[in-house]
């Protein structure tokens, strides 16, 4: 056999045993007539000492970095042991070694602290697998696997495949597509989720379901993002919103546990949409820290039960805030003691494109109890001490305020508070904060197109509260500036995503189950009959053999593991990733294909694409 141990096994029990290693070397590291080599495998390193009668070996056939070696010698115990590593105790008196393959000087050094950039990282990156802290991401991800496997199955969930080309149904981001050699003209596509196939499953009797499932969207990629993605998607028959909430909570407790040794005992709080966007302008809030928003003024009907505070600006006679749609404020503490180039800074921050804003206004509340602010011109000191109040600012804290259009506003208020927790080390990576937040409006009002699309997909259900009002109404819109009039703009749905410091990291809901509350939905976003039946017609015919009510969720399994490894980007826990531009740069995917292959599939190329 090739070896008997692994570089990363052995302890002071084994002194004195034969054994064999095999594995890459890490450094070379030549003292006179002997010499030390640290050779690595998948589970650790173990050093070598090579005695002055094999050093004529080696001067004749000389090691270097990355070498594949096997070795068999005498376990020994160190002289100069290294408590950094579990093998540390020990070393191999080596007598007799073979090169099993040579290796030419690598790219970049393979160790935690490579000296290699990412482009190239990603080029070589099964070099880049080798370093320990890629290694460490990867024995994370199998962990949350294994945990996420075992939960489910104790829980009675079956691991069920579904199809990965399927018919192409575009709704929301784009489809890869693949055409059919043997149907001419036509294409499958790469499924963006198993939606359907998942709700049919419910439909054919298989009340818990899951997939630890790879799925494709063709759309802009980021640090979160990749066009292609693993989920871990369920489904459960029988069942009610509290049901889902509850067995899914315990889900990812019990990956916090196995994963991390983290016991997580504390309730999963729970918000609902309007007040994650009220308290923290997003609907995925961090709830590590404080600092909620302070709502001055805004458009009454975003709002409808909230009451205004624009008493506190109104009337000064400044046109920042009496032109502005919307004032958001927040106040941040400990931070009244900024320069003005620490508030110029501030200032530029919010003015970057990816913020948007025109500017930021400031209130310093100084611990002695007096104010200054950047529109003392405008508002008294009894006005500025009744804004400090509103926003529950103490002395000694930053009022950082914005204004501007609604969305826009709201959006730069979360990111600027966002920055300020990140700044002032209260968004710690140590810390895991869960919530759920519940009650999404079940449309949104696509104004170029006059129509209402789904905020999460055509098969979330209403809340039960609102099928009627769905039912009863018909969803065209006579005046597009008028649509938050409509019905349809009040409509709840039973949908519900999980939060962790920040992120999304699952959304479901409990689904449409009768066929024509699903006929309804699908003429809401603008199908005739003719393309329901077109596009979903066999779920539509599935729905009349006894559909039972049912629900599901589907986290996203590699954000799962970058928070969780501590980690802003997906790429670091996925073994292959794309880069920014979706493609592969070791296999230099995608490519153009031969003129054969393409006369197979009977496609001819535009030359003015």
């Amino acid at each position: 056999m090739f070896r008997t141990h692994t570089c990363g096994e052995l302890r002071t029990a084994a002194i004195n045993k034969e054994v064999t290693l095999a594995g890459w070397v890490q450094t070379v590291r030549k003292f006179g007539s002997i010499t030390f080599i640290d050779l690595r495998d998948r589970y650790g390193i173990t050093q070598l000492l090579f005695s002055e009668a094999l050093n004529a070996k080696l001067d004749a056939n000389p090691i270097g970095r990355e070498y594949v070696l096997q070795v068999k010698g005498k376990v020994n115990e160190r002289s100069n042991k290294n408590k950094n590593i579990p093998t540390g105790d020990i070393e191999i008196l080596v007598e007799d070694f073979t090169t099993l393959n040579k290796s030419i000087t690598p790219p970049f050094t393979i160790q935690d602290d490579t000296d290699g950039g990412e482009d190239l990282r990603m080029k070589y990156r099964f070099l880049d697998l080798r370093r320990n802290a890629v290694k460490k991401n990867l024995e994370l991800r199998y962990a949350v696997n294994r945990a996420t496997r075992d939960y489910l199955h104790q829980n009675g969930f079956m691991d069920i495949e579904t199809p990965f080309l399927i018919k192409s149904t575009p709704e929301g981001a784009r489809d890869f597509v693949v055409p059919s050699r043997m149907n001419p003209g036509e294409f499958y596509a790469l499924p963006q989720s198993p939606q359907t196939f998942k709700q049919l499953l419910m439909v054919s009797g298989y009340d818990r379901y899951y997939q630890i499932v790879k799925c494709f969207r063709d759309e802009d990629l980021r640090a979160d993002r990749q066009p292609e993605f693993t989920q871990i998607d369920c489904e459960m028959a029988f069942v009610e919103q509290e049901d889902i909430l509850t067995m899914f909570e315990s889900l990812i407790k019990y990956i916090f546990k196995a994963v991390k040794n983290i016991d997580y005992t504390e309730s999963v709080q729970r918000m609902s949409w309007e007040e994650a966007m009220w308290q923290y302008g997003n609907d995925k809030p961090d709830i590590r820290f404080g600092m909620q928003l302070l709502n001055l003024k805004f458009p009454q009907h975003f709002f409808t039960q909230k009451e205004s505070n624009a008493h506190l600006i109104d009337g000064a006679g400044f046109g920042v805030f009496d032109d502005a749609e919307t004032v958001v404020a927040l106040a941040v503490p400990g931070c009244s003691d900024y320069t003005r180039k620490q508030t110029d800074e501030l200032t530029e921050w919010v003015k970057r494109p990816q913020i948007g804003m025109k500017g930021l206004v400031f209130i310093k509340y100084n611990t002695d109890g007096t104010f200054k602010s950047s529109v003392d011109k405008f508002y008294t000191e009894e006005k500025l001490k009744a804004i400090a109040a509103a926003a529950g600012a103490n002395p000694g804290d930053l009022i950082l305020i914005l204004a501007g259009p609604e969305e826009r506003t709201r959006k730069a208020a979360s990111e600027l508070r966002l920055e300020m927790g990140k700044r002032l080390g209260l968004r710690k990576e140590d810390e895991f904060k869960l919530l759920w937040v519940l009650d999404f409006p079940l449309f949104e009002y696509a104004e170029e197109e006059n129509r209402w699309v789904a905020r999460h997909h055509p098969f979330t259900a209403p809340k039960p509260g609102d099928i009627q009002t769905m039912i009863g109404n018909d969803p065209k819109i006579e005046n597009a500036a008028d649509y938050l009039k409509h019905p349809y703009a009040s409509i709840k749905a039973n949908a519900y995503d999980m939060v962790l410091n920040g992120n999304e990291i699952g959304g479901g809901s409990i689904r449409i189950y009768q066929k024509a509350l699903q006929q309804k939905m699908f003429e809401a976003l603008g199908m005739d009959e003719e393309e329901q039946l077109h596009k979903f017609g066999f779920l539509l015919g599935a729905f009349e053999y006894g559909a039972p009510p049912h629900g599901g969720i589907a986290f996203g399994f590699d954000r799962l593991c970058s928070i969780l490894g501590g980690s802003e980007s997906i790429r670091d826990f996925i073994a292959f990733p794309k880069n920014n531009s979706g493609r592969d740069v070791m296999l230099d995917a995608p490519a153009s294909i031969d003129a054969k292959q393409l006369k197979e599939l009977q496609i001819r190329l535009d030359p003015q694409g």
